[in-house]
């Protein structure tokens, strides 16, 4: 349960940004810099910080079973809030290199 309701922050995420995209194809977008500076902040966290962890996500999942390109898929996507809660895992990609 933990670990859909840690998931359910990067689709959260996700749904931001594209409702952003629509605004801003309709020509709706808010005035609120407030709105705009979230939208740009998670737009970085989204696309680069999900790309950044990918490595640590590859090694985390060596042994797996799970291909190399679903574990970069799903990592895009939920982040470390996909791999890191991977059942089985007692440990930080980092340990489990040791």
């Amino acid at each position: 349960m933990k670990s859909t309701v840690l998931r359910a922050i990067p689709v959260l995420g996700w749904l931001y940004l594209a409702g952003g995209v629509a605004a801003a194809a309709t020509d709706r977008v808010p005035e609120s810099r407030v709105l705009q500076g979230i939208w740009w902040i998670d737009a970085f966290l989204s696309f680069v910080v999900h790309a950044a962890q990918i490595p640590a996500a590859l090694r985390a999942a060596e042994g797996s079973g799970r291909s190399r390109v679903e574990t970069a898929v799903l990592t895009q996507i939920f982040g470390m809030t996909w791999w890191r809660t991977q059942p089985g895992r007692e440990h930080t990609g980092v340990e489990k290199m040791r």
